[in-house]
């Protein structure tokens, strides 16, 4: 199964996992928080995020889900990154990591599109012409 780590600020990655857990009712094995610890150098940074990737690939490689690209903390993932091996998606949502817990047993490849596709899906403006009464129901 392909292993997930969240890179996000400080605990908004927990918090997600947290939601993800009330959602699904448990989470699943080899997912893991890596709070983003703005104390450390970009290289021990990388020597941590590179021991938790290791610890969570079980041969199906890992999938990173990342708060915002382009991010110190982001740049750093992005050198360990390996092609079908090591990927990152960022933007990560509630609803684009509920999408990935469900489809883990894709190819890695496969569960990047699912990854993709799940953050954009999941944003909706709810229409101003809805009627009132089904809400209250």
């Amino acid at each position: 199964m392909i292993g997930l780590l969240i890179l996000a600020q400080r605990d908004f990655g927990k918090g997600l996992l947290c939601s993800a857990e009330h959602v699904l009712g448990e989470l699943p094995p080899g997912v893991e928080a890596l709070p983003v610890d703005y104390e450390l150098s970009q290289d021990r940074l990388g020597e941590i995020m590179a021991e938790r990737l290791k610890g969570l690939d079980d041969g199906d490689g890992v999938l990173i889900l990342a708060d915002i690209y382009g991010a110190s903390h982001t740049n750093t993932a992005c050198r360990l990154l390996r092609k079908k091996r090591i990927e990152l998606v960022s933007g990560v949502n509630l609803p684009m990591l509920i999408r990935v817990l469900n489809y883990r047993g894709l190819s890695l490849e496969e569960l990047v599109a699912k990854a993709l596709s799940g953050g954009p899906e999941g944003i909706v403006s709810a229409p101003a012409t809805l009627d009132r009464t089904e809400i209250s129901r």
